[in-house]
């Protein structure tokens, strides 16, 4: 089981304070975050993609790396990158580059964000987002598994002889996760590649995400990739804690009320007793995360949402510190003793490189100035690396 923190990046002010940092202060603090998530003993730091103010993370790759170069085993993630206005092979390239850079420990989320006006920002129509997503998640998974691809789609240029570089590290892409809130089509298009599935789940009731997540189990195993059992899931999740439950809600009450997302809405209980918030003590918490088993089955990744609604980084440090020693080490015991067996394990770079038959090396040949060959343009086939 992998746990780690996602960020949707918003730069929020805190309504204790009035005080709203500056874009400087926030990805500074993020890469804090990522650095801290390791230190406790989690796995995976993940990052969202926006365009517009009061995001600041509209080029995940970048942050991904810096903080890659400041870790020794943290997998760095997207939550998520935008399949549908990011152009395919751009995809491929910095994910590869990324890769590269951190030595495999890298995955990604692709889904089609929440916020509207990105698509005419970058070319596209909003009420084709469903069809870009399936039409360029096709491109990029040729991308990073042929050598030299012809396609032709609807939504960009043809490529004819194209290869894209660098290619992805010991032969292996990053595994893909496929992040959706409430469209079934998402589910589906993970379902068809064998991919993972991430529920967003921080917004909607047990119900949608039970329903979500049967749905593309099922289709995982209609495609034949295995059993239900065999497909990956992820979840996300909201928590707030202290050391007794009445602090956690005092504390966190205000950056609930005010938050752009929720704030003015359901009340700090309606909300927690009719969504995944969790917003209490280290055991109060553990009991939330240990309920979402019995409505989705075992599963493979907890992502946590900590550094939003204007909270300090100094409050989300004390709670990764309160996380780490009090909560991650109880959940890791019991949801390892009450997986099923059989059950996969989180997949990560050397699991993939191992069920590929081993790791492969690209030596390109010479440079003709354009990507157009009638073969492979690398000076010999791809080959195990030999130890």
């Amino acid at each position: 089981m992998q746990f780690g923190i996602f960020s949707v990046s918003d730069i929020t002010p805190d309504p204790t304070t009035g005080v709203t940092p500056s874009e400087a202060e926030r990805i500074k603090a993020a890469i804090a975050i990522a650095k801290k998530t390791e230190e406790v003993g989690m796995d995976v730091y993940a990052i969202g993609e926006h365009h517009n103010p009061p995001f600041f993370s509209s080029s995940p790759t970048t942050l991904l790396a810096a903080i890659a170069a400041q870790t020794e085993r943290l997998i760095v993630s997207t939550a998520t990158t935008l399949i549908t206005t990011n152009d395919p092979v751009k995809i491929a390239e910095d994910f590869a580059m990324l890769q590269h850079v951190a030595d495999g420990r890298v995955d990604v989320m692709l889904g089609r964000g929440n916020t509207g006006p990105v698509y005419p920002w970058f070319g596209k129509d909003i009420r084709s987002g469903i069809q870009l997503a399936i039409e360029n998640y096709a491109l990029l998974h040729r991308l990073w598994r042929e050598d030299v691809v012809d396609w032709e789609g609807h939504f960009r240029t043809p490529l004819q002889g194209f290869t894209s570089t660098p290619r992805p590290l010991d032969g292996v892409p990053p595994f893909v996760w496929h992040g959706s809130i409430r469209s079934p089509e998402i589910a589906e298009q993970a379902a068809y590649y064998g991919d993972g599935f991430f529920a967003n789940h921080i917004f909607w009731p047990a119900s949608h995400t039970q329903r979500m997540i049967a749905l593309y189990r099922q289709r995982f195993a209609h495609y034949g990739h295995g059993d239900e059992k065999d497909a990956i899931v992820g979840l996300g999740g909201q928590i707030y804690l202290a050391k007794n439950s009445q602090d956690a809600k005092r504390e966190f009450r205000p950056y609930f009320d005010n938050a752009p997302v929720y704030g003015h809405g359901p009340t700090l209980e309606e909300f927690s007793e009719q969504t995944p918030l969790a917003v209490g003590s280290p055991q109060e918490v553990i009991d939330k995360v240990l309920g979402f088993r019995e409505y989705v089955g075992d599963y493979q990744r907890q992502l946590f949402l900590m550094d939003h609604a204007g909270l300090p980084l100094s409050a989300v440090l004390k709670q990764l510190d309160l996380l780490g020693e009090e909560v991650i080490p109880v959940l890791r015991k019991e949801l390892d003793a009450r997986r099923a067996p059989g059950v996969p394990d989180a997949p990560n770079h050397a699991a993939l490189v191992e069920a590929a038959g081993g790791a492969r090396e690209f030596r390109p040949g010479a440079n003709r100035g354009d990507n157009l060959t009638n073969g492979s343009p690398y000076q010999d086939a791809a080959v195990p690396v030999v130890e």
